[in-house]
C-alpha cells in the first residue's frame, strides 16, 4: 500500500484501518514514503482511471463512482494489455481474491493477536515534553516529569498489551497499558484520538459547487 490516508500515514505507527485489516488475516506492506515508482503499475492504473473518468465533468459523487467503475471495467476487460488480450483474459484467476469478505463473518474471522504481533515489531522514538508526557496514537501518555526533554524508545509487549518505554540501551523506564489496542477499539476504528483540524485544502469539494457549474 502507499502511505496516504486512510491506509497509511506520515506517522510511525500503522493506522486504524490498517490494524483492522491485519486483524482479518492479511499481512500489510507499505511502499517507502515518496517512492511511487516502487508501485508503478498501480499508480499508473489509478492515474489512467482518473483521467478517463474525468471527475470535473461528474454531476455528483454517485456519477463519479459510476464513471470510475466503468473505466475500471474497460481497463480490465476490454483494453488490450498482453498482445491483443485484455488483462482479464490474460489473468482470469485475478477476477477474485478467492476469499470473499462479509460483515457477518468478521466476528469469527477477526483476531486481535495478529494486530498486537504486528505492532510489536515497531520501535518508535518520542521526546518527552516538559510535563513528562509522550504521544502515542494522538493520546498523551505520562511517563514522568524527570524524563522531560529526553528521547525514549517505545515498543509494544504483545503478550502483556503494554507499551514499554525505555532508553536507547533498552533499560525500561515505564510500562503503560495499551488500552487503545483493544478488540473493540480496533474494529470500531477508534485507536487514534481523532483531532479536528481546520481544512486547508485549496480545492473545493465537488458538492460545494453549484450544480450548473459542475457540468461542462
Amino acid at each position: 500500500m502507499d502511505n496516504g490516508t486512510p491506509w497509511g500515514s506520515a506517522g510511525d505507527l500503522p493506522t486504524d484501518l490498517a490494524l483492522w485489516l491485519i486483524g482479518l488475516g492479511p499481512e500489510v506492506a507499505w511502499n517507502p514514503p515518496r517512492r511511487p515508482q516502487d508501485n508503478g503499475v498501480i499508480e499508473r492504473s489509478q492515474g489512467t482511471g482518473k483521467r478517463w473518468a474525468e471527475p470535473p465533468r461528474c454531476r455528483d459523487v454517485e456519477d463519479l463512482q459510476r464513471r470510475i467503475d466503468e473505466m475500471d471495467r474497460i481497463q480490465r476487460e476490454r483494453y488490450p494489455s498482453a498482445g491483443c488480450r485484455s488483462r482479464m483474459e490474460s489473468f482470469p484467476a485475478l477476477a477474485h481474491s478467492g476469499r470473499p469478505y462479509t460483515p457477518e463473518q468478521e466476528t469469527t474471522r477477526w483476531q486481535l493477536g495478529p494486530v498486537l504481533e504486528h505492532v510489536g515489531r515497531y520501535t518508535v522514538i518520542r521526546t518527552v515534553d516538559s510535563s513528562g508526557s509522550i504521544s502515542l496514537y494522538n493520546r498523551s501518555r505520562y511517563v514522568g516529569a524527570m524524563l522531560g526533554g529526553r528521547r525514549v524508545f517505545v515498543t509494544l509487549d504483545p503478550g502483556a498489551t503494554q507499551w514499554v518505554v525505555a532508553d536507547k540501551d533498552g533499560v525500561c523506564y515505564h510500562r503503560l497499558p495499551a488500552t487503545e489496542l483493544s478488540s473493540d477499539a480496533v474494529t470500531e476504528l477508534r485507536v487514534s484520538n481523532q483531532r479536528i483540524r481546520p481544512r486547508q485544502n485549496r480545492h473545493k469539494h465537488l458538492s460545494e459547487f453549484p450544480a450548473q457549474a459542475r457540468v461542462r
